[in-house]
C-alpha cells in the first residue's frame, strides 16, 4: 500500500492480473506517483483493472496516466476500470474517454 495526504494506493497481484484499488484523489500531486507505481508493476501483468470505488476526484494529470497506461495495456492484454462514480464517469464522457478505455461497474 502506498500513501500519501491525498492518495491511497492498494495493490494485489493474482497472477498475471494486478488489481489496484486508488483511493482519495488523482490530481497534478498524485498522479505521478500512480505513474511510478504502474511503471514499476507492469512488466509480467498481462490485466490491469483499477478499482475506483475510492476514488473522489481525477484532473487532467490523473486522464493523462490513465492514457498512457491503456496505451501500454493494449499490447500486452487489457485494463479495465471498475466501480467508477458519477461525477468521474462524467469527466470521462466530457474527454471522450469513455470510447478510449473499458469501464466496469458492478451493477453491470
Amino acid at each position: 500500500m502506498y500513501t500519501t495526504n491525498n492518495m491511497d494506493i492498494n495493490k494485489t497481484v493474482n497472477g498475471d492480473t494486478l488489481v489496484l484499488s486508488i483511493e482519495g484523489r488523482l490530481d497534478t500531486t498524485t498522479a505521478p506517483i500512480l505513474e511510478a507505481e504502474l511503471t514499476s508493476s507492469l512488466d509480467p501483468i498481462s490485466k490491469l483493472i483499477l478499482d475506483f470505488s475510492e476514488l473522489k476526484y481525477v484532473s487532467s494529470a490523473g486522464l493523462r496516466v490513465l492514457l498512457a497506461t491503456q496505451k501500454k495495456m493494449n499490447d500486452k492484454g487489457g485494463m479495465v476500470l471498475r466501480n467508477v462514480n458519477d461525477s468521474i464517469m462524467e469527466v470521462f464522457e466530457i474527454t471522450g474517454f469513455l470510447k478510449i478505455l473499458t469501464v466496469e461497474n458492478e451493477t453491470e
